[in-house]
Formats: structure tokens, sequence, C-alpha cells
């Protein structure tokens, strides 16, 4: 079912030119299909704000649910933003306060760059634990990406995330673990996610809070768990929204600090990502940066035109969202004046305990 363009925010353009269905808003108001009204928190840097709004969006628009689909992207003011990150926020998104005061039926929250090794020490730390607070009264359920997930475990939870003494970097095999929970009902038992971080909460720590476990990899550990209600919140560690280019770009962003002289020593290969033909691609150019450095010449670009990369992840990623776009219809009044549908026990939302 469509998106919305309920404002002119350029990802619903940037969407239709890669053939999503996004209507306009006076067009949808016309229709006689439910609404449903997601919000975006996203804590994303500048540089990637546009192309989180469009990987989320589009899971959201992709889902085959009978509902119209009102998308409101906010942030928190705490983040420090460069004036045309900052322009773009001032024009096209909702502030916290406006969130709270609509409602919302269910929420996203991506990941962020931390500065500390601390969570607790970075400057959204108190506004985000004031959001997912506030929606875990009032929102149906809140979907969390990677570093919002180590969040919410630590705050939560009690359960602080370890470094892992190196970069998890690349796309994994996982197989899903319970089978029964809806969210991954008809889902392949077995299906790729990309992981991009350099720390974890384990198996160990997830089970010491009780939050099931739906999604795990022998080689990346857990990559979606929920709360012990089974749907409030639900909680990735990988990062099933990626854009096939998105490692790419992380990778040719490493290459560039190293350029640059920011690192000290040449970034490895994505795990499982690149193909064979595409390693001898790289290597070349590696060899070509590394002489380039070392004579102080200018940075080689990267051939990504030349690099050709397949997308292992993309049809599991909409199957688990549509899943959970379709639990939040259900579940939510249809009045927003509750969470839950009347008649739903809000400890148990999904029914698993029966």
């Amino acid at each position: 079912m469509p998106l919305v363009a309920s404002s002119d925010l350029p990802t619903f353009d940037a969407l239709r030119r890669e053939g999503e269905t996004v209507v306009p808003r006076d067009i949808a108001l016309k229709q006689d299909i439910r609404e449903l009204h997601i919000g975006l928190l996203n804590m994303m840097p500048d540089t990637a704000l546009a192309a989180t709004e469009r990987q989320f969006f589009r899971l959201i628009g992709e889902s085959n649910q009978i509902a119209q689909f009102y998308m409101h992207p906010f942030t928190l003011k705490e983040l420090k933003r460069g004036p045309e990150a900052g322009a773009h926020i001032e024009r096209y998104y909702d502030t916290f306060e406006q969130i709270r005061g609509q409602g919302l039926d269910a929420l996203i929250i991506s990941g962020a760059n931390v500065t500390h090794p601390n969570l607790a020490d970075e400057a959204f730390w108190k506004p985000l634990k004031e959001v997912v607070d506030w929606a875990y009264e009032n929102v149906t359920s809140t979907l969390c990406s990677c570093l919002a997930t180590h969040a919410v475990m630590e705050f939560r939870y009690g359960q602080k995330r370890r470094h892992l003494g190196f970069k998890r970097w690349g796309v994994y095999a996982h197989r899903v673990v319970d089978r029964r929970h809806p969210l991954v009902s008809d889902v392949n038992t077995r299906f790729d996610v990309p992981h991009s971080r350099y720390n974890e909460i384990s198996r160990r720590q997830f089970e010491a809070a009780k939050t099931p476990i739906l999604v795990e990899s022998e080689t990346a550990g857990v990559h979606l768990a929920v709360s012990e209600d089974g749907f409030r919140l639900v909680l990735f560690q990988g990062h099933p929204e990626y854009d096939t280019v998105s490692l790419l770009k992380e990778y040719k962003r490493e290459v560039t600090r190293f350029a640059q002289g920011e690192r000290p020593d040449y970034p490895p290969f994505v795990d499982n990502y690149f193909s064979a033909q595409a390693r001898a691609i790289l290597d070349e150019h590696k060899e070509r940066v590394i002489a380039a450095r070392a004579r102080g010449k200018a940075l080689i670009e990267l051939p990504e035109s030349l690099i050709t990369l397949d997308n292992t992840w993309h049809d599991t990623a909409e199957a688990v969202m549509n899943n959970w776009i379709g639990k939040v219809y259900q579940l939510t009044n249809i009045d927003r004046k509750l969470p839950f549908a009347a008649g739903v026990d809000p400890m148990d939302p999904l029914g698993l305990r029966k």
C-alpha cells in the first residue's frame, strides 16, 4: 500500500523515481483507506540522514497491508548538525513535542554515531530515553536499529553492550530460532543480514533480560529479539534496511580515511560481500592508493561503477517489516486512543502465553 507524501520531503520524490507508490496527500484524503502513522527518529549523522529516510520509508511502503502510511521523521536537538542538515530538519521534520502531541501508531528508531565509550555519556542519551519511555506507554510497537537497540538494552534492562575489539562488518548468514513468533511468520528460516558495528549485546545478555531471541547468526550473534511481551519493543542488531551499496560506501569512507592519514591501516574487505572479481578490482585500487599516499599525491577515486554487488537480504527484511506492520495494523485501536485494540492484553499482545 502507498506511502502518503504528507510534505515535500525530497525522499518521497527519490522513492517515486525508484518505482515506489507514493500518493499526494490531497489524493490520499479522498480514499477510504485506513491510515497508519509511523514515526522515524532519525539519529544518523548528516551524511546518512536522507539515505536513512529512504531506506526505512521504502520498507514501510513495500508492506502489503491495506493502509495509507503517513511517515513522521523527527530527530533530537541534542545531536549536532551542519547548516545543510539543520535546514533540512527545520523544513521537513517534526519536533518530538509535535510527535507526542499528535501520537503515533508505531515508531522506528535509527542507529547513531557515538563519540564516547559509554553510551550514557552521549548527548542524546537522556532525550532518547525520554522518547523510548513515552513510546513504550503510548505507541503500539517501537522498532530499534543497532545503536538504538544497544541503548534500550542498557537503560531498560541493565545490559551494557561490550566492545568486540574489532569491527563486525559484512553480510552474515542467520537462522530463525523461534518460528512461532508472528514477526518471522512465513520468513525464510535461513537468510542474510548486514552488520556494521564495534559493539554487541550477547545472547547471554538478551537471555538475562528475558527478551526472546527470534533470529541469530553463528558468526554475528543475535540479530532480532523482542521485549518480554513479544511486541512493544522490536530489537535489531543488524541493518536489514541497508541498500545494496551501503556497505560499499562505508568501505569507501574508510579507504578515504586511510588515504588522508586518518587511519593507520588499509581497511579490510567487508565480510561475505564482494565477489572474487570485485576483490581483484579493489586489490588493484589498494595498490594505487598506497602508492599515491606514499608520494603525497591526491586521493584516487574508488571505481564504484566497476563493482557488481548482490543483495541477499532485502526480500527477508521486507517480509519481517510487513509482519511488523501487519501486527501494528491489527493491534492498534482504530481511533488511536489506546495503544492496543480493545480486548488485547497489553502484557501479551500477540497471545503467545496462551
